[in-house]
């Protein structure tokens, strides 16, 4: 079983990209966030065509999700338990016995400001999320644009880069406190490389030349489903592309 995650920062704007991408990558079950699109807008009849199942929540302009599999997608439920539920920021549905949830995290903007502390929040409202929903020893995938990177070789320059709401104490902490509900990096299970990136700013002239990425979209694994995986990389290639989002995939496969 092979999965897949990637930002497309718009699925339209992306849409040629994604499919040329599933027809050479075949996955059994790719994880889209920032899919930027309503509900009545969503190209469904395109991914018919391609052979994909699929499940979505967006919005116009900002956040969005989706599941795509080449399997049946069962209870997909979107967003939290509790208000606010954040439907276009998670997904949570059932694809051969094995439980998918599909988050955007939020960025956080700035450490001074509402929207981190926000942030900080979400993680805590996910780690009850999988409390009330799972246990540990269930099958489950934890997949998505976390907007965290977990280590210092996670980044192209930790020390410059020390107190970003995307590296700093209080977001690693609020991460691994959800991964130790029961967690695994799958990635850093088969590579413990450093410079090793699923994000590259637009903004910053020569990023992906220059490799000044960030490893900010991971897969997460239950220990059931952990040691079943066989690999897991990130493909550069779809960030090389014209007019790409500023995300590339991660893929892992599994032997299920």
């Amino acid at each position: 079983m092979k999965v897949a995650s990637f930002n497309v920062n718009s699925l339209r704007v992306r849409l040629g990209l994604l499919l040329q991408w599933l027809a050479e990558h075949q996955p059994d079950i790719l994880c889209v966030q920032e899919t930027k699109v309503q509900d009545i807008d969503f190209p469904a009849d395109v991914f018919d065509k391609a052979g994909y199942k699929y499940a979505f929540k967006g919005q116009k302009s900002y956040n969005g999700v989706a599941i795509f599999s080449r399997n049946e997608i069962t209870n997909a439920e979107f967003g939290f338990d509790e208000e606010p539920k954040d439907q276009p920021r998670l997904i949570k549905a059932e694809i051969n016995g094995i439980a998918i949830v599909n988050t955007y995290v939020p960025q956080g903007y700035s450490p001074e400001s509402e929207k981190f502390e926000y942030k900080l929040n979400w993680f805590n409202r996910l780690h009850t999320f999988f409390d009330k929903n799972f246990e540990p020893s269930d099958p489950v995938l934890w997949v998505g644009d976390f907007n965290v990177a977990p280590e210092p070789i996670d980044v192209y320059d930790p020390e410059g880069l020390s107190g970003h709401v995307c590296f700093c104490p209080e977001v690693t902490d609020a991460l691994n406190e959800v991964m130790q509900w029961g967690f695994v990096d799958v990635f850093r299970k088969h590579c413990s490389e450093p410079g090793q990136y699923t994000f590259w700013d637009y903004r910053m002239r020569g990023s992906v030349s220059r490799n000044l990425g960030w490893r900010l979209d991971h897969i997460m694994a239950t220990e059931p489903l952990a040691k079943k995986s066989i690999d897991c990389y990130i493909d550069k290639k779809p960030r090389l592309a014209e007019r790409p989002s500023d995300h590339t995939p991660i893929v892992a496969e599994f032997d299920w």
